[in-house]
């Protein structure tokens, strides 16, 4: 064989893949010499023919076939993939009818690219037949690849090189003369109706690229999680309610009065999987939470769990860093091999936020100290005085303080109604004389000069309860940033991803509605093992063995080590006043030896949405919804019948 491949000077072999049948796998090729009599007969689009190997360069060492994206269909390529070396072979392609002028020149579009093809004259009927096909409509072409005129060649196109000279066209699926909207780039139609015709909206290249880059992304990680050991276990949607976490979704059943609850997560499942010894779990599973959507939050999301038996902290840490790492440089470009770690409460303190951006340096700095004895401010017990400075030479004299920045800080200001918010534009010599009736002259001069307050720095200051003057100004950081990046052109975050681990979080949250404790993650995240005493003396004390990653300021995920003792989860549940009958279930799997474990789940499509730098996570799933959490699509939630409701028990009240 080697011989006779070398006597008609082929090197390399290369499957062309048409029409569907499987290879041969005796011999790994079959040659047709001339290739082009496969494609002789005439264009039958539904019917499976035999496949045709052709001898190129375009495979490995192990003669394997690079590109199999055409095995088992009716066309040779896609509309992405023709180049200059494909010039005279006779090709079949499929796709939309994109664009067409003079009934000569045509776009071809598919998921892969486009590709222009050229009708001569000679082809009257075909010209004709392309007259009367209207934009979107289906077709399938055959004929030759030629090569552009030099002057006419797209550098912009991945096949601007050549263009297919058509002998045979056929419309396969004829579209409506008028659709509800176009597929143009330049003329993208607003989300809610692109929403509506989601399926329209797919064929954008933006929704193409986001949809193929999540499933090459999903299937990395599962890669590489399976290859370390890790199952992947199927858990169940339907589950029964959990206090102490987010609102839930519930499911009527034909037993009166009983109802099924989605799962805010597998949470409860996948500590029973350790408990069975199934020590290395993950699943790319769907979650429910009953919540108002946002533009990185939806009621039905994706996360990659994960847990392992004999964890820590670090170990689960590093198990997530050495994920991405594997996972994300193909895709994304490269990120640190580890990532930085930040304190719960340095983070509140440094950036107002338990998950900061820190893409951009500007920082919260405390001033308490200078304003603590101030009896115009002093009011609250936990009283704290904060400041950020944006000064003009780290921002190129690019700093303003205008009317709509001014209404945008004051209505995010009115969130927090414990705490004042100052904001100047800093002359240094007229300051103090300015803030008279707020600060004394002393205090103004010790906050310019030991916070290095410069002229022409544009200085927020908020004032109040500790913990709202910290979220407020972490706020307007943020906001504020993005402002002057799109006001004065220039960039102020830094490109690429900025991964930080957010750790020592607080065990419990004080919930002033109802006068108790919370759990800050979920009760059954464990104590850190210092601070157990505390559990007796004071809770709000207590730091937990939790962990979050943020990504450019995002929560991308979250997770904890666990609770394995009953003793200590019984004692949890009982600061937390919930009723043990209601997680009996987990008291006792506990109780059956169970292994100390850990994990934690990523938020795929917050996580896709970000390294993908769209605006929202609705650009990175496939069939969103609102952010009322309805489906345009099919318009559900819809009513149901009468007797659907009898079945089930349940009566409308409206």
């Amino acid at each position: 064989m080697n011989k006779f491949l070398r006597k008609f000077g082929f090197n390399k072999l290369k499957y062309l893949h048409l029409y569907g049948a499987a290879p041969i796998q005796t011999c790994h090729v079959h040659l047709n010499l001339p290739m082009a009599d496969s494609l002789s007969q005439p264009l039958t689009p539904l019917k499976p023919q035999k496949s045709v190997y052709q001898l190129d360069n375009d495979t490995d060492s192990s003669n394997k076939p690079l590109n199999s994206v055409n095995k088992y269909t009716n066309r040779t390529h896609t509309c992405g993939e023709l180049n200059i070396n494909h010039v005279g072979h006779e090709v079949v392609l499929c796709g939309w009818l994109g664009y067409q002028r003079m009934n000569k020149f045509i776009v071809l579009r598919d998921g892969y690219g486009e590709t222009q093809l050229l009708i001569n004259d000679e082809h009257k009927n075909i010209q004709n037949k392309i007259q009367r096909t209207p934009y979107e409509s289906v077709i399938q072409v055959k004929g030759t690849v030629l090569a552009r005129p030099k002057d006419m060649i797209n550098v912009k196109q991945k096949t601007g090189e050549i263009e297919i000279q058509v002998d045979e066209l056929q419309v396969i699926n004829q579209a409506r003369d008028v659709l509800p909207f176009s597929i143009r780039e330049f003329q993208m139609a607003k989300e809610a109706l692109r929403m509506q015709y989601r399926y329209l909206d797919i064929r954008f290249r933006q929704m193409q690229r986001n949809l193929r880059i999540r499933s090459k992304l999903f299937m990395k990680m599962r890669e590489f999680l399976i290859n370390n050991h890790f199952v992947d276990v199927e858990t169940p949607i339907l589950f029964k309610a959990t206090p102490g976490g987010a609102q839930e979704f519930v499911v009527p059943t034909r037993f009166p009065g009983k109802f099924y609850s989605l799962v805010q997560s597998p949470q409860q499942f996948k500590q029973m999987l350790m408990a069975g010894a199934l020590d290395r779990y993950f699943q790319i599973a769907k979650c429910f939470r009953d919540e108002g959507s946002r533009s990185d939050r939806q009621l039905e999301f994706t996360q990659l769990d994960i847990e392992l038996s004999f964890t820590s902290v670090e170990g689960v840490v590093n198990l997530i860093e050495e994920l991405l790492f594997y996972s994300l440089p193909e895709l994304f470009g490269e990120i640190p091999r580890h990532f930085l770690q930040m304190p719960y409460e340095e983070a509140l303190e440094t950036y107002g936020s338990d998950k900061p951006d820190i893409s951009f340096p500007y920082k919260l700095q405390n001033c308490t100290d200078i304003l603590k004895g101030n009896s115009k401010l002093n009011r609250e017990k936990n009283f704290g005085a904060y400041l950020v400075d944006f000064t003009v030479e780290t921002l190129q004299d690019a700093c303003i303080l205008n009317k709509s920045i001014k209404e945008m800080t004051e209505k995010i200001a009115g969130q927090h109604p414990g705490v004042k918010l100052i904001q100047s534009k800093i002359v240094r010599e007229d300051w103090p004389g300015k803030m008279q009736k707020i600060f004394s002259v002393e205090e103004s001069n010790q906050i310019l000069s030991r916070h290095c307050v410069r002229d022409g720095s544009v200085l927020f200051i908020a004032y109040g309860n500790k913990d709202d003057a910290r979220n407020l100004l972490g706020k307007i950081r943020l906001e504020y940033v993005k402002l002057l990046e799109e006001k004065s052109n220039i960039r102020i975050r830094h490109n690429g991803n900025h991964f930080l681990w957010i750790v020592d979080f607080p065990l419990f949250k004080f919930n002033t509605e109802s006068g108790g404790f919370q759990s800050a993650h979920h009760p059954f995240t464990a104590p850190h093992p210092d601070d157990l005493k505390l559990l007796d003396e004071d809770p709000l004390k207590v730091r937990a063995l939790a962990y979050d990653l943020v990504l450019n300021g995002y929560e991308v995920g979250g997770g904890s080590v666990r609770i394995h003792d009953p003793v200590l989860q019984e004692k949890i549940l009982k600061l937390l006043e919930i009723e043990k009958d209601n997680l009996q279930h987990i008291v006792d799997m506990l109780g059956s030896g169970c292994p100390p474990h850990g994990g934690i789940a990523l938020g795929l499509d917050r996580l896709l949405a970000v390294l993908l730098n769209a605006s929202s996570i609705r650009d990175v799933i496939a069939f969103p919804k609102t952010f009322e959490g309805k489906d345009p699509l099919s318009h559900a939630p819809s009513k149901v019948t009468e007797e659907i409701l009898r079945l089930y028990h349940i009566k409308s009240i409206t």
